[in-house]
């Protein structure tokens, strides 16, 4: 690991849900809870190999619980959709950072190619008996 990829300081800021990170090198990097969530390194989101990445849908107001430290290489959050499986490695964490523009823009050509949203569904009654 790269010794100017070590965070200098992490902040949760809940109110306008945007993780912060400063790193050794001077790069500091706010990251909208969303996007971390939609990139998790887990399997959950990753899937077991190429081609098998989920798409994540309706995480616009996602928050960020907890933050743990895992080591002194990663953190693990747990989110308020109960995902907790992903550990974001400082490097991980980096790159987001530095890629976070193609990499939203690219989460929201999937997202329309998809016809999906970022919004969470809401499940539709029709008040009629089955």
């Amino acid at each position: 690991m790269a010794s100017s990829r070590v965070p200098t300081e992490i902040r949760l800021h809940q109110k306008s849900r945007v993780l912060e990170i400063s790193f050794s090198d001077g790069r500091t990097f706010r990251l909208q809870y969303e996007y971390p969530r939609v990139y998790s390194p887990s399997a959950e989101v990753r899937g077991h190999g190429p081609g098998q990445e989920v798409l994540q849908i309706g995480k616009r107001e996602v928050d960020i619980r907890s933050l743990e430290p895992v080591g002194s290489y990663a953190v693990q959050p747990s989110f308020s959709d109960g995902h907790d499986t992903g550990i974001y490695s400082w490097d991980y964490l980096y790159e987001l950072g530095e890629r976070q523009d193609a990499l939203w823009a690219e989460y929201l050509a999937r997202l329309e190619a998809a016809g999906e949203s970022r919004e969470l569904k809401q499940s539709l009654t029709s008040g009629k008996d089955a």
